[in-house]
């Protein structure tokens, strides 16, 4: 199949886009709690997926949990402490990009756990996530899929382009090299984790703008929310001055119109 067009990609994100607004004011009326995660191969797309889904969102009721390498306190704790303290409360959405599923691909991979710290994520995990969905909390799981040639293609891109050379890590070349094993990995993955209470959900990413049209489109179908009624709003009438005046504006240390040239 051909790659989606710039205006139909357009047209049906934007619309996409108004659902995913009615669905953050259902989430804060019945005061759910949403926790999505983002998982694949390196440039798969996660990014640009997760900017699209909260591009039109509230950042007090949508947060971005990307969390950094765990410190040396954190790296004693339980291994899945330092995410629960990201997840939501009532009437919020958590976006992760990447998650505790690290452990069951760099780490394992790169060789950054032990084989026993392995296993015990894979014989914890499904347990854990039994009971963040036991508690209410709608979790979904995606995974975003891309072909060797296609992810190299995009490295060679961001490494041209200097605006995107901070998106490339030397993580990132790593996982050319390692292509077989990170497949693997996801494999075993797979079969420990993708139970019936938390399912992973496939994204097929050769084409971005049709991974985050089908993506969005999945994760609002999974859901039951329903249209929100906001109450009616109206903008007051300003009260008549009361004699207040504003000082010189030579006092005040302004930014330069820069932009001024722009306009000439």
């Amino acid at each position: 199949m051909g790659k989606l067009g710039r205006k139909p990609y357009e047209k049906e994100l934007f619309r996409l886009q108004g659902e995913l607004v009615k669905l953050q004011q259902w989430v804060m009326a019945e005061e759910r709690r949403v926790v999505i995660i983002f998982e694949g191969r390196d440039a798969a797309g996660k990014g640009g997926t997760i900017k699209r889904v909260t591009e039109y969102l509230n950042p007090r009721v949508a947060r971005i949990a990307a969390l950094p390498v765990p410190t040396e306190r954190q790296r004693g704790q339980w291994y899945f402490q330092r995410y629960v303290e990201h997840l939501p409360a009532p009437g919020e959405i958590v976006l992760f990009d990447r998650s505790w599923y690290n452990r069951a691909g760099v780490e394992r991979v790169m060789g950054f756990c032990t084989q026993d710290e392995y296993a015990r994520f894979l014989h914890q995990c499904p347990i854990f996530e039994r009971l963040l969905v036991e508690d209410g909390i709608l979790l979904r799981k995606y995974w975003f899929s891309v072909g060797d040639d296609e992810q190299e293609r995009r490295f060679r891109a961001r490494l041209e382009d200097p605006m995107r050379q901070w998106k490339l890590s030397p993580m990132d070349l790593e996982s050319i090299t390692r292509w077989e094993d990170y497949s693997r990995a996801k494999d075993e993955m797979l079969i420990h984790t993708s139970i019936p209470e938390a399912p992973w959900y496939d994204v097929e990413s050769e084409d971005k703008k049709r991974a985050r049209i089908n993506m969005i489109s999945h994760l609002l179908s999974t859901i039951p929310y329903t249209e929100v009624k906001r109450a009616k709003m109206t903008i007051p009438k300003r009260p008549k001055s009361k004699g207040y005046k504003r000082p010189p504006r030579t006092n005040e240390i302004r930014v330069p119109d820069v932009a001024a040239r722009l306009v000439e």
